[in-house]
């Protein structure tokens, strides 16, 4: 049994980038609460300039980096996905719902006969 050990390279620097982060979301939710009079298109705009100025701070972090990498990795491998047609996908839902129609059917008719047991043996 192997074990990954991952090392922690907080840095400095690395530490302060996520208090940034923490900071500006903090901010933006009191600034959001503390301005609860004004209208709620201006704090929303608020919060989500705030939400990317964090993520944008958050992107520069090594864990950020390895992030976006991860959403490109995973954007290649959406593009190489062969996706049904339109006809397969139309069959397929159709044998679904056939499927599924079927076995409630089945299922109405063996409730139907159980409750029928049921109720001759109760009187």
């Amino acid at each position: 049994m192997t074990t990954s050990t991952e090392q922690s390279n907080s840095s400095p620097v690395e530490v302060f980038k996520w208090l940034v982060v923490v900071v500006i979301i903090a901010a933006a939710v009191i600034g959001n609460a503390y301005y609860d009079d004004q209208p709620l298109l201006y704090r929303v705009l608020g919060v989500v300039v705030a939400g990317i100025v964090a993520a944008l701070v958050a992107s520069f972090t090594d864990k950020g980096r390895s992030f976006i990498a991860l959403l490109q990795d995973a954007r290649a491998e959406v593009r190489r996905v062969v996706w049904p047609t339109k006809q397969e996908t139309a069959q397929t839902t159709g044998v679904v719902v056939l499927v599924v129609a079927l076995m409630a059917v089945l299922l109405w008719l063996l409730d139907l006969a159980l409750g029928k047991i049921i109720s001759s043996l109760i009187g």
